[in-house]
């Protein structure tokens, strides 16, 4: 008892920085904030109740940017989620100067986002390479990035700029599954397709939920490429979430920015359990 007391004692002495820090930067200020949620006013503050939110629901530019938001998740992650995989696939096989493209598809990993922001507008900028081209051949051009299209813009700098990491972990869980398994079906006569719904799909459910979680979380990231691209007030198509978060964070709006904040960290916090509940029931049904 005294050793197992003595590493105890031992084991909270070192991760004491890390939990006075998570508690300082963390745990302390979301409570402010939460107690922000259901106040009013700074130096004088006054308890409202749910005011906060029935204003921030009712609010034209948080809809907007929740829409927006809600739109960009469901149309970039499965989007990246396929695209890596089929290039995971390609990957993986035994193909000649395989290991260029891999290299090429890590690039945008090492690359600094300013960078990678700064060649779309050089592309997509209004005098920029693709609307150059446009005039050359008498088109009309288009102001990309003030326009619809500047949703398609973010999502493609998204998938650009994240692919290869997902990229990677597919590798990982594809080298993962024992070959045993795909000779033992070559010898019952299973085709490739087979092959893939029978084995490589169901032994890659814990990575690809894995890549899903960590796509919907690089989703959310996406605000450095978008105010780079388009500042803080960019085209309605692209306003999002954490635009709306950083000009009340500019304008001193504590209240309303802590409800958003609030209700944002529930709604990732019940999608993610429910993504975990889901994935711990079926996915060993899946593999079996």
């Amino acid at each position: 008892m005294k050793i197992r007391h003595r590493e105890m004692v031992a084991g909270m002495i070192f991760a004491a920085p890390c939990i006075a820090g998570f508690a300082v930067f963390f745990a302390v200020p979301f409570i402010i904030s939460v107690f922000y949620c259901f106040t009013e006013g700074i130096s004088a503050i006054s308890f409202v109740g749910f005011d906060n939110f029935k204003g921030l629901l009712e609010s034209v530019s948080f809809r907007l940017a929740a829409m927006n938001t809600l739109k960009f998740n469901l149309i970039s992650v499965p989007f990246i989620l396929l695209l890596s995989l089929a290039i995971a696939l390609l990957l993986n096989s035994r193909l000649k100067y395989i290991s260029i493209f891999k290299s090429l598809f890590i690039l945008p990993l090492v690359i600094p986002v300013a960078s990678i922001v700064l060649v779309w507008q050089i592309l997509f900028g209004d005098y920029g390479a693709i609307n150059g081209i446009l005039n050359a051949f008498n088109i009309e051009t288009v102001d990309w990035l003030n326009s619809s299209w500047s949703f398609f813009i973010l999502v493609s700098l998204y998938v650009w700029k994240n692919c290869g990491y997902n990229i990677i972990l597919f590798i990982a869980g594809l080298n993962s599954i024992p070959l045993d398994y795909y000779e033992a079906a070559n010898i019952d006569g299973a085709g490739r397709l087979k092959r893939f719904l029978k084995i490589t799909v169901p032994y890659l459910i814990p990575t690809g939920f894995f890549v899903f979680i960590i796509s919907i979380i690089n989703s959310f990231k996406v605000f450095r490429e978008a105010y780079l691209l388009a500042g803080s007030y960019p085209h309605q198509d692209i306003y999002m979430l954490q635009h709306f978060m950083n000009n009340n964070f500019d304008n001193l709006n504590y209240q309303r920015l802590s409800t958003a904040a609030f209700l944002i960290v529930s709604l990732i916090v019940i999608l993610v359990f429910f993504l975990f509940s889901f994935e711990e029931r079926y996915g060993m049904n899946f593999r079996n």
